[in-house]
């Protein structure tokens, strides 16, 4: 049961924190990541929030998932995505609201933070080993469909979300570019770390249930 307690904590978290890095990416204003930027567009051309589309089109991916890794949808991961989405708009219209950064220097800032925090937030939540957000699933199909690792995988996925961003006229810019080749890269350098905690969190469980 305690083990059950950790894994949902790390997963609560993990997606909170990266719908913060979601947010600060997209107030930036210097380009959102792709799928972001995806939503945003969407929201702008069509309606509705950047939260709204971020479910609508992870919905979308879960059917595109089931067919690359030649199995049954995960519906479960609509409970994730519909929690990125809402976390994307508790950040961006309650706690952000219309704030903008006045400077460049500060834009560069919230966009590297954002990056980090983003990358941050997916290797955590990746640990409880839950539903995946259908974005990560992507990942995850495309490296055991073509055999890649992580990074080149999440850099695969972000490149195909790029074009679509651009045929929705979402803000793409250099952030966009950073995001796209950057956050493959983070998540393969923090997700070891965050694997051994869990590793530690099992272990520490395990000799607990064993000694009574």
């Amino acid at each position: 049961m305690k083990h059950f307690l950790w894994r949902t904590i790390f997963f609560t978290i993990g997606l909170f924190i990266i719908s913060l890095g979601v947010s600060l990416t997209i107030i930036a204003n210097l380009g959102a990541g792709p799928w972001d930027a995806l939503n945003v567009g969407l929201s702008n051309m069509i309606g509705l929030t950047v939260g709204n589309w971020t479910i609508i089109i992870g919905i979308l991916l879960i059917f595109i998932n089931a067919f690359l890794l030649k199995a049954r949808p995960a519906y479960l991961a609509i409970v994730t995505i519909t929690l990125i989405g809402f976390f994307i708009d508790f950040w961006l219209l309650i706690v952000f609201g219309d704030w903008t950064p006045i400077t460049f220097g500060r834009q560069i800032l919230i966009l590297v933070s954002g990056i980090v925090t983003l990358a941050l937030g997916i290797a955590f939540y990746l640990q409880a080993k839950f539903p995946l957000s259908p974005i990560d699933q992507l990942m995850v199909a495309i490296s055991k469909r073509l055999k890649v690792n992580l990074m080149i995988a999440k850099t695969m996925g972000e490149l195909t979300a790029l074009v679509l961003a651009f045929i929705f006229k979402g803000p793409i810019g250099i952030g966009t570019i950073i995001i796209t080749f950057s956050i493959g890269p983070l998540i393969q350098v923090f997700f070891p770390t965050f694997e051994k905690w869990m590793n530690v969190l099992n272990e520490n469980h395990q000799f607990k249930k064993k000694n009574g």
